[in-house]
């Protein structure tokens, strides 16, 4: 057997390996995915696939009252204002790192602006919030980018980028399920199916291709409904896709074998790429895994998260349960429940006819006439049972609407009501911690990737604090530092109204103004970005302008074109940035002599200025 031959099948081997210990995980997500939709009219069965319970009687009631959508739609609402600001702590004290450090925060607001990356972390969180877990695939694509060159056959010369993708956990395959986050597994798979086209295109290498059964929405009818009619419902059902083949990518840790780590892709029985890791994107310059995992609640020794969905499916059962016998017995209460003797009445035209308004009833001489049972009134217990269901599934799901309970919203103070709001914003920031620290890993390697790949200078370009357009240059040696940090706290514990009263308060308590006990243009220009007005383009500060100008002075002199200082100069703030720069840069004889001689000027214009006064 050939080396290569040999490699293809330990891959595929070891993939159906955990496609086995993963199936009865699968199963529950599917059965999660099948009661958002709202078929819940469905369970595991033995042999571990999705089983539908049918109706027992044409007249029974089998309706879905779907409170688990509207659940995990307020749970994404919330979630939807997890946007932290981060930035980038520079390696050293050194005015060259922080400059650096600065420049390596615009690279990642720059990119997460360019690539939309909040559109993936929503679809990302829909996969966690449903199935527990989502990943993140952050990848350095060759054929992205600006265009460099063309090649002799015209093909074009990608600059390439950084790209992000959301991955559902039905295509992550880890080394044990029992690993508790991705950076404890050895290996980790991603399969994924793909055409054959696709493959030929991406790899260059012809795959037979084949039917492969993949998961899709269906709208069916099924036996659901009431008496008298039926509704459709979507499901997740497996359908059969043709001339398709799965790409199976398996990332192995580094080894004392593999110091690199390494990287094989199979698809059916050819060996499409073996080699190294690709991206050092791990710590301290190390190759890792490509990934990044989310998960809505931690499940303790497993490598999967669960999902609220899981949690709320038996009181979501019970509650269809309640209000379809609660609907039986209206029905019952409605219609009437006839007895009849036996042989006194044409029962064949009464069960097609039932007693309609002003029909004449024949009965047998002799026999007692037709009659309704009586049936009751419906019992106070459903209606109790219901409401507590109610209760219980806002409870287990941590989430509730506050502010549509007019019991509540009428009878607490607006301080009490405010508490209440905090303590249930608090029951879900657990996840949004998670999708911040996702987050957070995100802005690592895209650090580390543009670190390893932009060997070529990049062009960027970012709104600077004043609302300016900024263009800058930057390259492998501008990422000296990739410990990303938050600025701002968990933006679920904080809302843009309360924001904006603590900035109000902050104002009116004097704590933002200066020494001479004004507000200053840096300063208002950032209150009216807390209070979430935006930046104002006419609102720019002057001194923050003049700094700029000084920035670019210093620029100017490492290329021997150091420019006059000019009356209209804020001198002070010049020779404050000018003596920062002397003191942090290594500059030569030339360049320190042509510095200090530009500092004297502007002293000078400070002494001429004086005397005028």
């Amino acid at each position: 057997m050939k080396v290569e031959e040999k490699l293809v099948n330990e891959v595929v081997e070891d993939f159906k390996k955990r496609q086995e210990e993963k199936r009865s995980f699968e199963a529950q997500w599917q059965l999660n995915m099948n009661f958002v939709m709202g078929n819940q009219y469905c369970g595991i069965g033995y042999n571990g696939e999705i089983t539908d319970f049918e109706k027992q009687f044409f007249w029974q009631e089998h309706e879905v009252y779907n409170h688990i959508a509207p659940l995990i739609e307020r749970r994404l609402a919330k979630l939807q204002r997890v946007r932290p600001t981060m930035t980038v702590v520079p390696s050293s004290g050194d005015e060259k790192d922080i400059k650096t450090a600065k420049i390596s925060k615009k690279i990642v607001n720059s990119i997460y602006n360019k690539l939309n990356v909040y559109n993936v972390i929503t679809e990302a969180t829909k996969w966690s919030e449903i199935c527990g877990t989502a990943f993140y695939k952050v990848i350095w694509n060759s054929a992205k980018g600006a265009t460099l060159v063309n090649d002799k056959n015209g093909k074009a010369i990608k600059s390439g980028d950084v790209e992000i993708t959301a991955v559902s956990p039905f295509e992550i395959y880890p080394e044990s399920v029992n690993c508790s986050n991705i950076e404890d597994c050895r290996s980790i798979i991603h399969a994924k199916a793909y055409h054959v086209d696709e493959i030929k295109n991406k790899w260059g290498v012809d795959v037979k291709g084949e039917t492969l059964n993949v998961f899709s929405l269906d709208g069916v009818s099924r036996n659901m409904g009431g008496l008298g009619y039926n509704s459709n419902v979507n499901k997740v059902i497996s359908s059969a896709r043709d001339n398709y083949a799965i790409v199976i990518e398996r990332y192995e840790a580094p080894t004392i074998k593999y110091p690199n780590g390494r990287l094989i892709i199979v698809a059916g029985d050819k060996l499409l790429h073996v080699g190294e890791l690709p991206f050092i994107n791990g710590e301290d310059g190390k190759r890792g895994f490509p990934f990044i995992r989310q998960v809505a609640s931690d499940q303790t020794g497993s490598f999967w998260g669960t999902s609220v969905v899981e949690r709320v499916i038996p009181l979501q059962r019970s509650y269809n349960a309640i209000k379809n016998r609660k609907h039986e017995f209206l029905n019952r209460l409605s219609m009437g429940v006839l007895t009849v003797e036996d042989g006194s009445v044409d029962t064949e035209n009464l069960e097609e006819e039932g007693l309609c308004p002003g029909k004449v009833l024949v009965y047998r001489q002799g026999s007692s006439a037709p009659r309704y049972l009586s049936t009751g009134s419906v019992p106070l217990d459903f209606t109790y049972e219901e409401e507590k269901l109610l209760n219980e599934i806002s409870l287990v799901s941590g989430t509730s609407d506050i502010l549509n309970d007019s019991t509540v919203t009428n009878s607490l103070s607006g301080t009490a009501l405010q508490l209440l709001i905090d303590q249930d914003e608090t029951r879900i920031s657990v996840t949004a911690e998670n999708i911040r620290e996702a987050l957070r890993r995100m802005a690592q390697q895209v650090l580390r990737l543009y670190k390893q790949f932009a060997t070529l200078p990049r062009l960027l370009k970012v709104v600077g604090e004043n609302g300016d357009l900024e263009v800058l240059y930057f390259t492998t040696s501008d990422i000296t530092s990739d410990e990303v940090v938050f600025e701002t706290e968990n933006e679920i514990n904080e809302s843009l109204a309360q924001r904006r009263s603590m900035v109000f308060e902050l104002l009116n308590a004097g704590l933002l103004h200066d020494e001479n006990g004004k507000l200053s243009n840096r300063m208002r220009i950032k209150a009216l970005d807390l209070l979430g007005f935006g930046i104002w383009e006419n609102s720019q500060d002057l001194n923050e302008q003049h700094t700029k100008r000084a920035s670019k002075e210093n620029a100017m002199l490492l290329e021997n074109s150091m420019p006059e200082p000019c009356e209209i100069d804020n001198h002070k703030l010049h020779i404050d940035e000018h003596t920062s720069f002397y003191l942090a840069n290594d500059l030569n004889e030339k360049q320190k002599e042509e510095l200090l001689k530009h500092i004297r000027k502007h002293k000078q214009f400070i002494s001429l200025m004086g005397e005028e006064n």
